[in-house]
This record gives C-alpha cells, structure tokens and sequence, in this order.
C-alpha cells in the first residue's frame, strides 16, 4: 500500500498511524489485513494492520517488512510476552492492572485488562476481530499464571465505526470443553485491590473493561495529600471515594450513574467504609453548592472526556474551567484539588492553563503539588503522543 509524503514523514518519525486522506494506492485490501507498507518513491516503510472503514487506516505494527503468517504466528506472541513482561517489573500493590495497551505495546487495536483470577479483552480494530489474531492473542494469554477465565468486553460504538458485526459481552475462553466447570467458567464475578482498598468486579458489566485501571496510582497519590471533608465528582464506582475514606473524615461521592453508584455502595461496605453517594449531574451539583458556599478540604474533578475531537476543545477546555472554577469556590484555605482530564485532545499545558484562569477569576492562589499521568501500565510513548492522554495535577488552593 502506497502512502503519501506527509505519512510516510510521520512513521520515519516514529508514530504508527497513517489517516485514510494519505492512502495513495492499494486501499481496496480486504478488511483487517496485514499490508505493506511504501512511500510513494517505492521505499518500505514496514508492515500495518488495515481498516477499509476507520480514519486511521493504517497501524503500523513493524518497521520491517514481515508476512501476514509471521504478524500472527510471531509477533504478537512476542509482543504480548514483552507486555506481560514489563508489567512483572513496574507493578506492584495491586492484582489489577492493564496487561495490553494497544499502541503502546505494539498491538494496536487490543486492549487486555487483568483483575484478580480474570481477564477482560477489547478490541477495537478489523484486524484483532479476525479469528486468526483473536486466536493468537487467546493462545498467548491462557499461559499468563493465575486466571481462570477470559471475557471479551465489546464497545458498540468502537464496532460500528469499523464496521464489525455486533457481538455482546462473552466469555471467551475456557471452551466448554475443558476441564473447568461450566459453572465457574461462566461466573463474571471476582474481587480486585488497589492499593489495598477491595472492590467488586463483573466482567460483563461496566464501563470500559470494569474499571479506570489508569487511575490506580493517582488514587493513591491524593490520599497522601487528602484531609477533612471531601468531595468526588464523577466517582463512578468509587475508586478515589474509598481511598479518601482512608485520610477524609468525611466522604460524598457523587455520579450522574445510578448502576454506578450502587457497586460504588457494594465496594464500601466491602471495605467497611461509610460515604455519602449522591446521584447528581456535577455541574448542576457544584454550581448549586457554590451557590449556597458549601465548602470542603478536598475535591476530586475526574470527569470523561470532553474533547472527542480537535474542533471539540475549545468547548471542552470552556466545560473544564467551569468545574474547576466552580470548585475552586467551594475550596478551604489549604483545600487540595485534584483535576483529571482523560481527553487525548487537551494537551497538558492547555490543561495547566485552562487551571490557571479558573485559579485568577476565583482570585484564588493554585500550588501544583504533582502533575501526574495515567498509571504505569499504561505506557506513554514519546512519539506516539495520543498515548499520554491523561492528566491528573494534584494542588493545594489557598
């Protein structure tokens, strides 16, 4: 497959995807193939993975040229190892954690999460749907010590834009005709501990793959910091909540998700924990609370993302600062904030910034404790920058 100038200029410097506009020739590959890949001079660029639907749709896997059998057969049970191997060094405290993450690891379109004795694949791209690789990833990963079952996890959405075939939340292996009974094979269920703070897990239940994985380290880091009365808007299922419930003397957590909300009460009483769950828009809640001058010594902003797109962050970066604002108010001398944004697309410094005018209109002084990112099991590539897409600064607001 040929591509233009400015692609081939962006693999030589390192990222791995080419947009539909710089296919030049050869775009009429099947779905979810393994193609090489050329400039337009002739000169191998490496092999890609193809989408004949997606706006990337090339995913460069190796700078060498290398046969469809080879990426099947080969590399991704090297990548895979290599995955699994550099998880083995960095994490630790935890039984959950993130085993495959896509780009990052050389496997773009997979993501493999592991919770406890379970492991929750996604994929997000044609050519990890085809049974070939889908099978290759099964085989290396039924070697991994410890689970008793895989579970794929299926994001609609992401499925319609490749145009893959609906499938539902399933268990994927073991076969029915293994060993294990069909029971516990098909029990979705398990409990995980970040950090020492227990939650429950279904497989087949959730956002994502269960849970915000990328988080786990920056819920810790708060609690270093945390204090007195505090307040977790978007809490989802509580992971920040209960590790506040360690340091706070009190504890609201607050979610737009009533689903959400009640496995958030399950993951308290869990870990013997009593905190406020209140089922709230953020913004109408923190506008009305600012209103009335409620106040609190810490504050946890962790909305999704707001920015889907390039065009969408000026409104996304408008909606940021009007939390953040919003909090700033509702802060105590010596308060501590915590502001997460998990939009690829709002660069750090743009985040800083955004931070910076909300701390100069609530004429409030903004220390930047921490700037933090998404935990290391999700690795950050240099030259792959849509990889370091979470930002997490810790302050002290006096």
């Amino acid at each position: 497959m040929t591509i233009s100038a400015r692609a081939a200029e962006r693999l030589r410097s390192g990222h791995v995807w080419v947009f539909k506009s710089d296919v030049v020739s050869g775009g009429g590959s099947p779905a979810g193939a393994v193609v090489d890949v050329a400039d337009e001079r002739g000169r191998p660029l490496g092999t890609a993975l193809y989408s004949n639907s997606s706006v990337i749709a090339l995913r460069l896997v190796s700078r060498e040229p290398l046969a469809a059998a080879e990426v099947v057969g080969r590399l991704v049970a090297e990548r895979l190892r290599a995955a699994i191997a550099y998880r083995e060094r960095l994490v630790r405290s935890t039984d959950a954690y993130r085993i495959a993450f896509s780009e990052a690891d050389g496997l773009p379109g997979l993501i493999v999460d592991r919770y406890n004795d379970l492991l929750a694949l996604q994929v997000t791209t044609q050519a990890f749907d085809r049974e070939e690789l889908r099978g290759a990833v099964v085989r290396e990963l039924v070697r991994v010590p410890g689970p008793r079952a895989i579970f794929e996890r299926v994001d609609a959405r992401i499925r319609a834009l490749e145009q893959l075939p609906p499938l539902h939340d399933r268990l994927i292996w073991p076969a029915a005709e293994r060993e294990t009974s069909a029971a516990e094979a098909a029990n979705p269920k398990t409990i995980f501990s970040l950090s020492g703070v227990r939650f429950r897990f279904d497989a087949l239940a959730g956002q994502k793959t269960g849970a915000f994985l990328d988080q786990r380290e920056n819920y810790a880091a708060l609690e270093r910091y945390a204090r007195g009365t505090a307040l977790d808007c978007f809490c989802y299922q509580g992971g920040f909540a209960l590790h506040l419930a360690r340091a706070c003397q009190s504890v609201t957590g607050v979610d737009s998700s009533r689903p959400a909300l009640e496995i958030a009460g399950q993951n308290a009483q869990l870990n013997s924990r009593e905190i406020e769950w209140i089922e709230a828009n953020a913004f109408d809640l923190l506008k009305d609370y600012a209103a009335a001058r409620r106040q609190y010594d810490t504050i946890v902003l962790d909305p999704p993302a707001f920015a889907k797109s390039r065009a969408s962050v000026p409104t996304a970066l408008r909606g940021y600062k009007e939390l953040n604002l919003r909090a700033l108010k509702m802060l105590g001398r010596g308060g501590i904030l915590a502001t997460c944004s998990c939009s690829h697309h709002v660069s750090e410094a743009d985040f800083v910034a955004m931070l910076a005018s909300a701390a100069a209109d609530s004429g409030r002084v903004v220390r930047v404790l921490e700037h933090r990112g998404a935990a290391l099991d999700h690795p950050a590539i240099a030259t792959i920058p849509e990889t370091s897409y979470l930002k997490c600064l810790i302050c002290c607001v006096s």
